[in-house]
């Protein structure tokens, strides 16, 4: 057999997120958790083949795999693991090793379609199924020390591939052509290229580039900032633009690498920033920094939304901050792991306290209408104390 390329997630990293999930499903009355998303069923097993994972409240979790066995073997720590040709197999199975069926199970209703949520009812007749999302959300958004290890290595990707565009960024380029140049070069050093997303309207995509006036232009992208994109099919992102000196350029670089994200934007001018971009990407930096210092175990989610606009307002860029006066944001921050955009998020109003484990991508952004983009984004990882960067990628301009 072909000797296999990459090592497995520990089998301690796998116990302890079964363990964690089986808590938080006794306190929801679950009897079991049954899951069909790619991102959760590897968090839970290691292993991203065509599987399905079955989580009992007093025994062992079964993961059912149509198609690869062999590789699903090899990358899972789970003991039981069961072959199948189709998911109507299930069902069979769980009766002969538990002698029923479970009266409440949980499906991730977040990312379940309603097409396959009857299927799973027709096939369970005497099941009730109920949300299982927060079971997932709570286990996956506090990262152990190995993941953080783990997304250290993708924030090392993306700061090397941050130092390639400065070095390769020139005049006349287009905004696609960079952002295609610059994503085949991170590929070589490991980045996977496609970017998961947890909401089905939401889609990932690796690079987000404005360049002077694109940087200014709103669309509909849940985000202060939006770009012209390739098209009005596609209208978000780097555009046909052509890439100019002394003009402010916001590039957004999402990583992922052995399946977790790293999300990073900074500021870039080749030559000389307007005095109005370069105030406003310093003020961008400040208020990271402010909250940086803000975030630490038990901090309301809300105070450090609160306090970012409070700090925008104080250095006089309040209207433009996170959007246009009538057209703003209501986050500053996401979390970010097996996919690019998690819970939690840091919103207005929310009353969510932060964790230990928690990382998190923190963009304070400024839209000028129809003349330029400012902003940042920076990883940072709650610790039992305090916060620190995760981010590799220094906190600063890029002058080229």
């Amino acid at each position: 057999m072909i000797q296999y390329p990459f090592d497995p997630t520990p089998e301690t990293e796998i116990t302890a997120r079964i363990t964690a999930a089986k808590k938080q499903m006794a306190s929801l009355h679950l009897d079991a958790l049954f899951l069909t998303h790619k991102p959760d069923i590897y968090y839970f097993t290691g292993t991203a083949q065509d599987c399905y994972l079955y989580i009992d409240k007093d025994h062992d979790p079964i993961l059912f795999v149509k198609r690869y066995l062999p590789r699903a073997q090899m990358e899972t720590a789970l003991k039981t693991i069961v072959s199948i040709d189709s998911i109507k197999d299930i069902p069979g199975v769980i009766e002969r090793n538990f002698q029923h069926h479970p009266d409440t199970c949980g499906l991730a209703f977040d990312v379940v379609p309603v097409k396959d949520f009857h299927f799973y009812q027709h096939l369970f007749k005497t099941t009730r199924f109920v949300n299982g999302s927060p079971v997932i959300e709570a286990c996956r958004q506090i990262k152990s020390p190995w993941e953080i290890q783990q997304m250290k290595k993708a924030a090392l990707v993306s700061k090397q591939t941050f130092a390639f565009m400065k070095e390769t960024i020139k005049p006349g380029i287009s905004e696609m052509a960079f952002c295609g140049m610059s994503e085949a070069y991170s590929r070589t050093l490991g980045h996977s290229g496609k970017l998961l997303t947890r909401h089905y309207r939401l889609e990932g995509f690796p690079f987000h580039l404005m360049s002077g006036k694109n940087g200014g232009l709103p669309g509909g992208l849940d985000s202060p900032v939006c770009g012209t994109g390739t098209s009005n099919a596609y209208p978000y992102g780097a555009g046909p633009k052509l890439i100019k000196e002394n003009e402010p350029i916001l590039i957004d670089f999402g990583t992922v690498l052995d399946g977790y994200h790293i999300d990073e934007s900074r500021m870039f001018v080749m030559g000389k920033l307007p005095d109005k971009a370069l105030e406003a990407s310093k003020a961008a930096i400040e208020i990271l920094h402010a909250l940086l210092d803000k975030m630490a175990p038990g901090i309301p989610m809300g105070d450090i939304f609160e306090t970012a606009v409070n700090v925008a307002e104080h250095l006089s860029f309040g209207d433009q901050f996170l959007g246009l006066p009538h057209l703003k944001s209501k986050f500053i921050g996401h979390g970010v792991g097996l996919e690019l955009v998690e819970n939690p998020v840091i919103a207005k109003g929310q009353k969510a306290l932060l964790e230990p484990g928690m990382v998190l991508a923190i963009e304070p952004k400024f839209i000028f209408q129809d003349d330029f983009a400012a902003g940042i984004e920076s990883m940072i990882h709650v610790t039992d104390k305090g916060s620190e960067f995760l981010s590799m990628t220094e906190n600063k301009i890029f002058f080229c």
